[in-house]
């Protein structure tokens, strides 16, 4: 019995830190200028693709944009996106895994990381 409530847990566990998102310390930059800096809900995706918004789901990150999110398409490679206000979906564009940073993304005038 006791085993069985014990896989239980994990499983539900491991179930539950998938729906839910974490905490990080998330900066973004554009151009060079810090646009956000501190805590951030941090939601990981599959394969290392992630999105990070505002805790308060009704405001911004920074300016009209809401949530911004790198999908990996290849390894070191992502493709950035930010969702504004509005609904609009921008692309902001590729983006490389920063080789002394890991939890950083450049792109040709943006900065995001997430720790």
């Amino acid at each position: 019995m006791f085993k069985k409530i014990i896989s239980a847990v994990i499983v539900l566990g491991a179930f539950s830190s998938s729906l839910f998102a974490k905490s990080a310390m998330c900066t973004i930059e554009s151009n060079g200028v810090v646009e956000f800096h501190g805590y951030c809900e941090f939601e990981s995706e599959r394969g290392g693709s992630f999105s990070i918004a505002d805790y308060d789901p009704d405001k911004p990150l920074f300016g009209t944009i809401m949530s911004v999110s790198l999908y990996v398409v290849e390894k070191g490679i992502g493709e950035v996106r930010g969702l504004t206000r509005d609904g609009i979906n921008s692309r902001w564009g590729e983006a490389q895994r920063s080789r002394h940073d890991p939890a950083c993304w450049v792109g040709s005038d943006f900065k995001i990381c997430a720790r």
